[in-house]
C-alpha cells in the first residue's frame, strides 16, 4: 500500500485467473483490498453478502454474460462498475454504458490505467454521497460518505443489503413501509415470490442495531401492515 490506509474494497471479476491476480496485485499496492470472483454467479452473491465500494467487471463471462450481471447490479443499487472488455467493436461498451456502468476499460489493458481508473470513479461517487449528511439517531449514526454505521460508538459490521436497508428507513423516519414497498425501494423488485426475504433481513439488521433484539425499539413491527423505523 502507498501510504498504509486502505482506500477502498474492490471486487475483480473475471475468468482469467492471469487477469484477476494481474488487477488485484496493482489495486492492492495502491492501497484498497480486494477479491476476486470467477463467474457472475459467484460474483452476485459477494456483493449480495459483502459490502464492495466497486466491482471489475469483465463482459465475457462463460455462462452469465457480464451485462447479465450488470443489469442485476443496477437492478440491487448504485454499487459503482468499470468494465473490461476484450470485444474490439463499441456495441456492448455501449450497451453497458447504457445498463449504467461507470467506465469501461478496453483489453489488453495497462493495471496502471486500471487502477487510475478506478480512483477516478471513486472520486465522482465520493463527492456525489458528500452532499448527504450523516444520520445520528440516538445512539445510532449513519454517515453515507464513508458508508460506516456505529451503534454507541462501535462501528457496525453490515452487509451491503442490510446498509441499504436501514439507510432507506432512516431516511423516512416513522413512516410504515409494506414488504411489497421494501422489496421495489430495496432490492429493485416490483414483484417477487420469495416471502421471507424482508423479515430475514428485517431480523438481521435488528440483531445488529437493536439494545434488545427480542424486543426492538427502533425497527419495529406494524401488524398486518409492514415495518418502521422509530429514531
Amino acid at each position: 500500500m502507498r501510504d498504509g490506509h486502505n482506500h477502498g474494497s474492490v471486487l475483480v471479476v473475471d475468468d482469467e485467473e492471469t487477469v484477476r491476480s494481474i488487477a488485484c496485485r496493482y489495486l492492492q499496492d495502491a492501497g484498497f483490498s480486494t477479491q476476486r470472483a470467477a463467474s457472475g454467479p459467484e460474483a452476485l452473491g459477494l456483493v449480495e453478502d459483502q459490502s464492495f465500494d466497486l466491482v471489475v467487471l469483465d463482459l465475457m463471462l462463460p455462462g452469465m454474460h457480464g451485462l447479465q450481471v450488470l443489469r442485476r447490479l443496477r437492478q440491487d443499487g448504485d454499487l459503482p462498475v468499470v468494465l473490461l472488455t476484450a470485444m474490439r467493436q463499441p456495441a456492448e461498451r455501449v450497451a453497458g454504458l447504457r445498463l449504467g456502468a461507470d467506465d469501461y476499460i478496453p483489453k489488453p489493458f495497462s493495471p496502471g490505467e486500471l487502477v487510475a481508473r478506478v480512483e477516478a470513479v471513486l472520486r465522482r461517487v465520493s463527492k456525489a454521497s458528500e452532499t448527504e449528511a450523516p444520520f445520528v439517531l440516538g445512539g445510532l449514526a449513519i454517515n453515507p460518505a464513508s458508508r460506516e454505521v456505529t451503534l454507541h460508538g462501535e462501528e457496525l459490521y453490515l452487509t451491503k443489503r442490510e446498509y441499504e436497508l436501514l439507510v432507506f428507513f432512516a431516511r423516512q423516519p416513522r413512516r410504515v413501509f409494506s414488504q411489497d414497498e421494501l422489496l421495489e425501494a430495496v432490492w429493485g423488485y416490483s414483484f417477487y415470490t420469495e416471502t421471507t426475504t424482508v423479515p430475514v433481513h428485517i431480523r438481521r439488521l435488528r440483531a445488529k442495531i437493536e439494545d434488545d433484539p427480542t424486543n426492538p425499539r427502533r425497527l419495529r413491527t406494524v401488524w398486518g401492515v409492514g415495518y418502521r423505523f422509530q429514531p
